[in-house]
């Protein structure tokens, strides 16, 4: 394992204009010793793949409020596959219903946090999931 903290970009993709729980997480990551790269509100799919290759991500966590989670997810999911970079972590969390997770996982997608998670649990979860080669 490498001294180099883990780097994870936090983005809100799509026409959602809520980012408090994005910026908790954000926060939380960061107070726990990685590195963050928050990309702000109304992000696109294409705009977060790149953010996530030119700034060497390991990880990139989507937060979704706006109903839109299976499009978004699968769009960044077949983006990183088509830059070469599909080993870059997906996981996410907002208001995404328990019956869309499964599909949600078969797409690809490593983890979704839906509302209750705590930060530690988030943390915890990165923390443990995300390698490093």
């Amino acid at each position: 394992m490498t001294d180099t903290p883990l780097r994870v970009l936090v983005a809100k993709p799509g026409l959602d204009g809520h980012d408090r729980g994005a910026k908790v997480v954000a926060r939380a990551l960061r107070d726990s010793g990685m590195e963050v790269i928050y990309t702000g509100l109304h992000q696109t799919p294409e705009q977060i793949v790149e953010a996530a290759i030119q700034e060497d991500a390991d990880a990139v966590g989507l937060s979704v409020l706006s109903g839109a989670h299976m499009t978004l997810f699968a769009k960044v999911l077949e983006l990183l596959e088509q830059r070469d970079a599909s080993d870059i972590v997906v996981f996410g969390g907002g208001i995404i219903p328990d019956g869309d997770i499964p599909e949600l996982e078969r797409l690809g997608v490593a983890k979704v946090f839906t509302p209750g998670a705590t930060t530690t649990e988030i943390v915890e979860w990165v923390r443990s999931s995300v390698a490093r080669d």
